[in-house]
């Protein structure tokens, strides 16, 4: 009996460790919506994205304001930009719990911020000052307002040890720098800010298509363009002029989707995104999957890696990537390391109708390609290698072997039984 319960407690502990309990990450508009008097903050956070982007960080430190703050901030009628500027600001790059301000070494510290991340503050600018005074108050003030210090601790809020630590600071962190008009991202000419950065080879190919005009009309609601560098796009043009007009269109929409979505978001969702050539029957969707730091985006055909920063700025972000992406509406699989032929009409095929997030200009063109369950359209093998994971959704993940152990572990133990 002894020998039993011994051994009930080794599978046990043996269960334990291979199915740890999954770690609930941090999320700071469910921490503050507990809090009504930081509503407003919180509505910010969403409003201007930075709470993705606060989720996704692993330490640092959240200096909420209270309602009576922010709308000081907002009778300035600052622009979205500017507020998403001015809030970065009170977001710490690092851990600072109640406990930790009163005892920072020298009594005072040099906290790096969101907006000092974001590259649009210059010097030292993005940094806040932070004071340890006497009779147990601790100040804070921007590096650039020559040691005063308008803002007091009042509380802590929330703190996961060592990992967030929301608290309350007294009133909101003026800052000339923060506070500077910004110009919106969608009154920027796209086309030229990417033949700028490397992609002027899509950016002139883009120009000669009614696909432009559908870039330009979702700019303002919210636009993520993923833009292929000059050497993909080159590359490709062999294959992009053997397709009919809407077939052009059509794929030069696929980089498109009509939602801003910033760097941090898609570090933090896997997926399937619809993009601005969805239209009924014909998807035109990918997948996005993240592994660290690194996004992938993948179709049936292709898997394009993410490889720089443009503009993420709400309500646009432009992103670089390393292939252009090729729809299975348009190729066949065969098709990735071969001239494409031009696609000639067929009926289209029955499938189930995504919503698309947008109002379409033409008809998605039928690919010349056999049906959508033959071999031709299969995937490619990186993509079946990672339907296991796409199809989780981004949940938690186990490898076969661990599952095994445990299943063995626990015929184990009915045998003991």
């Amino acid at each position: 009996m002894q020998l039993r319960s011994v051994a009930v407690a080794a599978v046990v502990i043996l269960s334990l460790l291979l199915f740890p309990p999954p770690i609930s990450a941090h999320n700071i508009t469910h921490i503050l919506a507990k809090h009504p008097e930081f509503s407003t903050f919180n509505h910010y956070l969403t409003l201007t994205h930075l709470a993705p982007e606060i989720n996704n960080r692993e330490t640092i430190t959240v200096c909420a304001v209270d309602n009576a703050g922010m709308n000081q901030l907002l009778s300035k009628h600052l622009s979205i930009q500017t507020i998403k500027n001015v809030i970065s600001l009170h977001i710490l790059l690092d851990y600072f719990g109640a406990k930790k301000l009163h005892q920072i070494t020298n009594g005072t510290a040099l906290a790096a911020t969101m907006f000092q991340a974001t590259g649009s503050a210059p010097g030292s600018t993005g940094f806040v000052n932070i004071t340890d005074l006497k009779g147990g108050k601790v100040g804070f003030g921007p590096a650039e307002n020559h040691g005063n210090l308008p803002a007091m601790f009042v509380k802590g809020v929330e703190e996961i040890p060592y990992n967030i630590s929301v608290i309350q600071i007294s009133t909101m962190l003026p800052s000339a720098v923060a506070e500077a008009p910004t110009p919106e991202p969608s009154h920027m000419n796209l086309t030229s800010l990417m033949s700028a950065h490397g992609c002027k080879v899509f950016a002139e190919t883009l120009l000669k298509s009614p696909a432009e005009k559908t870039f330009e009309d979702n700019a303002d609601g919210g636009l993520t363009i993923f833009c292929p560098g000059d050497d993909a796009m080159k590359n490709f043009m062999t294959k992009f002029k053997n397709l009919t007009d809407d077939g052009k269109q059509s794929l030069l929409e696929y980089h498109g989707v009509p939602v801003y979505q910033s760097m941090a978001t898609l570090k933090s969702n896997n997926g399937v995104m619809n993009t601005l050539a969805t239209d009924g029957a014909k998807k035109y969707d990918f997948v996005v999957q993240n592994d660290g730091n690194v996004v992938t985006l993948k179709t049936k055909i292709v898997t394009a890696k993410i490889t720089g920063t443009l503009v993420d700025e709400q309500p646009v972000a432009i992103f670089t990537i390393d292939k252009v992406l090729m729809p299975k509406e348009l190729f066949k699989a065969a098709e990735a390391d071969a001239p494409a032929p031009a696609p000639a009409a067929a009926p289209e095929a029955d499938a189930e109708s995504p919503k698309s997030a947008k109002k379409k200009k033409h008809k998605a063109p039928v690919a010349a390609d056999t049906p959508a369950d033959s071999p031709a359209d299969g995937p490619t093998d990186d993509f079946a290698d990672s339907t296991a994971d796409d199809d989780n959704g981004g949940g938690f993940r186990y490898s076969g072997g661990t599952v095994v152990a445990g299943v063995l572990s626990m015929w184990f133990l009915f045998l003991l039984l």
